[in-house]
């Protein structure tokens, strides 16, 4: 529990941290449904509070709360209806909630259907995946929207330069990445003491873990080897873990912390497709550049990872295809393949025959008449074998 007193102190101090600079405007839509909860989930320090804070500076009062505040340790969920009466007494009523890092109050979900029920209007934040499984499948099923957020985009990207493509800008954001923070200051420690927070409070912490070194040598190796098939088997000899179990979970809780994500092999058979070798991608090229290769030693794996996660910023339905040869990602809608997309740093006479082969596997497989070859700056078309292929910039595709 949490005296009145410290409460209303917190709540009021917190109300000066919503007029605080809003920062770069997102290109991502905010919207609130009566009797629905709006949840924004993502990794941590992606701009999640930033982008509603834009998003609701024109609405007042807003009932704001971040439960990451070391006042708010005690808090719990009847403290709740300590914290409505501060809100109506102090900001006056109608107000709008907002609560970030809710997901840290045990039984949160009962307080929320509750405001649900009521139509009061709500955006909750949090950088844990599981918001959208576990805590929302009892208490919220039918009753929120679920967003993801990602860092910047390129688009965002040269909103926050103030500039317009060019090749060099391109080129930065295919090593700087998308986290704000990081590209504003261009410190290393920024990313350094991100990467961290990620690392023990989203996947460590919160998971209550101990095996801090297989995990690391874990997390170093995939980051290490970003599109690359691994099977869970030889991990568990690699770090030493205990059993391909215990690399299935430890890669889920980098997957619940968006630090890492990994992708199936594209097949009809649900079963095949979690029995087949995962492909993995990282949430920043920054954290790849940082923790894995240089920028300079390939810059193909980067591209594709770039590319993976504008896919998924999209919300598309992604894998990769492997039959006769591979395709880096195929996109699903509804139960049909509709797109092949390979990526290349640049095509040339020495990779042609294998990025081509690729592409045109995952073509004749899918009976689809087009497909597509992303690349840095190469731009072309032409018909093979009575399909079409388009060849074109990354940087393009992405605007």
């Amino acid at each position: 529990m949490i005296l009145k007193d410290e409460l209303e102190r917190v709540v009021l101090k917190q109300q000066d941290d919503l007029k605080k600079y809003l920062g770069t405007p997102r290109r991502f839509k905010v919207k609130i449904i009566p009797k629905f909860a709006t949840i924004i989930t993502g990794v941590r320090r992606g701009g999640k509070s930033t982008l509603v804070r834009q998003y609701l500076q024109s609405r007042q009062p807003v009932y704001y709360l971040y439960f990451e505040d070391i006042a708010l340790a005690e808090f719990e969920l009847k403290d709740f209806s300590r914290l409505e009466n501060i809100y109506y007494d102090k900001l006056g009523e109608g107000g709008v909630y907002f609560f970030d890092e809710i997901q840290l109050i045990e039984g949160w979900e009962k307080y929320i259907r509750q405001l649900v029920d009521s139509g009061q209007e709500i955006i909750i934040t949090g950088s844990t995946a599981s918001m959208l499984s576990k805590e929302l499948g009892t208490r919220l099923t039918g009753r929120h929207i679920s967003l993801e957020l990602y860092p910047f985009s390129y688009r965002e990207f040269l909103d926050l330069e103030g500039k317009q493509h060019s090749i060099n800008l391109f080129e930065k954001y295919l090593e700087k990445g998308g986290f704000p923070e990081y590209l504003k200051s261009d410190d290393v420690d920024v990313l350094r003491n991100l990467f961290q927070d990620i690392f023990y409070r989203d996947v460590l912490h919160r998971n209550l873990l101990r095996n801090e070194i297989v995990l690391k040598s874990l997390l170093h190796f995939l980051i290490s080897n970003i599109g690359k098939e691994v099977s869970f088997n030889k991990l568990k000899n690699l770090v030493k873990a205990g059993s391909v179990n215990s690399i299935s979970q430890f890669i889920d809780y980098f997957e619940q912390a968006y630090l890492l994500f990994s992708l199936k092999k594209f097949d009809y058979s649900l079963r095949k497709q979690m029995m087949n070798p995962k492909k993995i991608y990282c949430i920043d090229n920054a954290i790849i550049g940082r923790n894995a290769f240089s920028f300079s030693e390939n810059k193909g794996r980067m591209l594709e990872n770039l590319i993976f996660l504008e896919l998924k910023r999209k919300g598309q339905q992604i894998f990769y295809h492997r039959n006769k040869s591979e395709c880096d990602f195929v996109v699903q809608d509804k139960l049909k393949i509709t797109q092949a997309i390979q990526v290349c740093y640049e095509l040339d006479n020495f990779n042609q025959d294998r990025e081509l082969g690729g592409l045109m596997d995952a073509m004749n497989h899918y009976d689809l008449k087009k497909g597509l070859i992303i690349t840095f700056d190469q731009e072309d078309q032409f018909r093979k074998e009575g399909k079409q292929i388009h060849i074109l910039p990354a940087w393009k595709w992405l605007s």
